[in-house]
């Protein structure tokens, strides 16, 4: 079994992103490791190739300024990377998103597991949204999504977050999945305040919108929940360093808007009901 690691990266240092961190996390389960990187301001490039691991391959690109569609320049910048892709999974990781030591030999064993399965298309995960400081992780948004996808079969990524299977050139579908047990870690909402900002300036063009002002203190709090567990080993120096926010607190007289009025509603309904009712991009196999 070859297993290939994926990802985009852009800026990543001027965003504040944990790539480098990201990267590391998963290269001791991948055979090779693709990075399509983006030409930069900052030495994200450099900092990839001090990475010095004979894994990693690194393709530079050039983005598409003009493609402010719905994110769609992220999707052309993730297939880059997946078509340059040789094994038998493709395991795409973002620059925010960090795996667990304690949890590699669950996803090395799913991989191995359904290899031979063909109906297992992709392998899905569990997930940490992490919001405003490490101790609180978000309940709502995916909590679960493909982050591993069948290198033999036709898909495509419309805008970098999930895959679309192609079944003989007629209207894509999302892939059938099964679960690693594992779970990813998502730092992106951790990072300070002025890189959030920083963030909003440069990439909201590519969704058509107007860059907004970031606050940490917009969240309703009944969509948080503490977090007990540990984090991965690679990202607490990034957790305790300045580029991470640290001491939030939820604010409890905090007015929700109508959306977060929906999602509230959401969870009551999940909690009566006994079931998530959360978006999932993959039909599941048990």
């Amino acid at each position: 079994m070859k297993v290939s690691g994926f990802t985009f990266i852009r800026n990543g240092n001027i965003l504040g992103y944990p790539f480098v961190q990201s990267i590391k996390s998963v290269l001791p389960i991948c055979d090779e490791f693709v990075a399509a990187v983006g030409a930069s301001d900052d030495d994200t490039l450099q900092a990839l190739r001090a990475i010095n691991d004979p894994k990693i391959r690194i393709i530079e690109t050039t983005w598409n300024e003009k493609m402010i569609d719905r994110g769609y320049v992220y999707g052309q910048q993730k297939m880059i990377a997946q078509f340059n892709c040789t094994g038998d999974w493709a395991f795409y990781l973002e620059g925010d998103e960090i795996l667990h030591e304690n949890e590699l030999h669950l996803i090395r064993g799913a991989m191995e597991q359904h290899l031979d399965n063909p109906e297992i298309e992709a392998l899905a995960f569990d997930y940490f949204h992490f919001h405003a400081s490490p101790d609180w992780h978000a309940l709502g948004g995916y909590r679960q999504a493909p982050r591993i996808i069948r290198n033999t079969i036709r898909s495509i990524a419309p805008d970098g977050l999930f895959f679309v299977v192609m079944d003989k050139n007629k209207q894509g579908r999302y892939p059938r999945a099964a679960l690693t047990g594992a779970h990813i870690y998502h730092y992106g909402n951790v990072r300070s305040v002025a890189f959030m900002n920083e963030r909003n300036q440069r990439v909201a063009k590519y969704w058509g919108r107007p860059p907004a002002i970031f606050s940490y203190d917009d969240v309703d709090p009944h969509e948080l929940a503490p977090f007990t567990g540990t984090h991965p080993a690679i990202i607490q120096p990034w957790l305790a360093s300045d580029a991470a926010e640290h001491h939030f607190t939820p604010n409890p007289n905090h007015v929700p808007d109508k959306r977060q009025k929906r999602h509230r509603l959401r969870l009551k309904l999940e909690k009566w009901l006994g079931v998530d009712l959360s978006k999932k991009h993959f039909k599941l196999v048990k």
